[in-house]
């Protein structure tokens, strides 16, 4: 059994490791409040641009962003986070990423990052990281994030990559993320259920309308994958954090109770050895 000063070191460690994970998951949980309604007010405005976007990009003949080629060089943007401590989080994104690149082995395949974490384990892997984009969450805005859109936009319109898949992590609630990996270009109309449509007028014509809100609905769709990511992280870290703080808190009381123990059997001997003393001057 370790001695009693050993445990009181170990004790005392833990407590202070506790302290910090604690304190982690109460910044986690305010900062994820401000991601989570960000996320919230953006959503209806992406999805009603998406169901748009949707219904006219049945007839996309002529549109640059929906030109199927022959696939040869295929681009992964792979969302994460600049900062660790927030469980599988990053690591899911890039096994995630790290699937879709097996599936097209048969093709030259390069990855663009945004947030540090996913550059760092696709580089350990060995693979190909041709972009990074951790500079974005310094300043999270869509001005920012579009930046980052135009440039793989304009990558896909000169022909440097023939297919581009964004995969991130979709925030649902503070304990769960969805895992996305989405065909970003070239674009593609999403299945519909039925022959429904909406009746739209356009003006001056619909290839001119195409034309402009491709372009904004792509850039949308980035920005609510970084923020959605964004969100996701928070609620990741602080589940982490809170999980770690749990643990931390049940090892302080086995340590406790050990220290007790260990304690009890000094005081035990020691009454043992002043007895058996007693004993042999009596005698």
């Amino acid at each position: 059994m370790a001695n009693l000063k050993e445990i009181r070191t170990r004790i005392s460690s833990v407590s202070s490791t506790m302290q910090i994970t604690s304190a982690m998951k109460m910044v986690s949980a305010a900062k994820l409040k401000k991601a989570q309604d960000r996320v919230t007010g953006f959503k209806p405005y992406a999805e009603k641009l998406q169901s748009v976007i949707s219904d006219l990009s049945g007839d996309s003949e002529g549109i640059v962003y929906a030109e199927q080629r022959d696939e040869k060089r295929v681009l992964i943007i792979v969302v994460s986070s600049n900062k660790g401590l927030c469980g599988a989080f990053n690591a899911n994104s890039v096994k995630r990423a790290i699937v879709i690149a097996e599936e097209n082995k048969d093709k030259t395949i390069e990855f663009a990052c945004i947030g540090k974490k996913a550059g760092e384990l696709i580089r350990y892997r060995g693979l190909n990281v041709v972009k990074s984009y951790n500079e974005v969450y310094d300043d999270l805005t869509f001005d920012n994030v579009a930046v980052v859109a135009d440039e793989i936009m304009k990558q896909f319109i000169d022909g440097d990559y023939d297919k581009v898949y964004l995969v991130y992590n979709s925030f649902k609630n503070a304990a769960s993320q969805i895992l996305m990996a989405e065909q970003f270009l070239p674009i593609v109309a999403p299945e519909v259920e039925g022959t429904q449509s909406n009746d739209y007028i356009y003006e001056p014509n619909k290839q001119e309308i195409l034309e402009h809100v491709i372009p904004i609905a792509l850039k949308t769709q980035v920005y609510k994958a970084v923020i959605d990511s964004f969100a996701s992280e928070h609620g990741a870290r602080m589940t982490a954090m809170h999980k770690a703080t749990d643990n931390a808190n049940d090892l302080v009381k086995e340590l406790t109770l050990t220290y007790n123990k260990a304690r009890q059997a000094a005081i035990t001997n020691e009454i043992l050895e002043i007895v058996g003393g007693a004993e042999a001057l009596s005698n």
